[in-house]
């Protein structure tokens, strides 16, 4: 996690920074209906290699937007969610839903 000394003095900069890769952004908008294992993720993410969806993910969990729970189970299973920090996010991500809707009906009717 970076510190406040570390982040850009522009808050839209640190939020570009935190989730604005194209992965991180399908990867929770993945998460904002459940939790997903990683092979889950990696397969309906067409595309994303394992080491970007690994460093994709350790980087959310080390910024405080994912958790990520060990089952002690064997195999040992292992789940992705939202943090309570990636969660307040939803309206963002719901609000860039709408907005691909929206552009796309109007390309669609020109």
């Amino acid at each position: 996690m970076l510190t406040k000394d570390e982040m850009p003095a522009c808050p839209v900069a640190t939020t570009v920074q935190l989730i604005g890769s194209k992965w991180k952004l399908l990867i929770m908008r993945n998460l904002l209906a459940r939790p997903w294992r990683f092979n889950e993720l990696k397969k309906n993410l067409e595309g994303i290699s394992q080491k970007v969806l690994t460093d994709s993910l350790r980087s959310m969990e080390d910024d405080g937007i994912i958790t990520r729970t060990v089952y002690p189970e064997v195999p040992p299973r292992v789940e992705y969610a939202l943090s309570e920090l990636g969660e307040s996010m939803r309206p963002i991500i719901n609000s860039m839903e709408a907005w691909g809707i929206s552009y796309k009906e109007t390309i669609a009717n020109t």
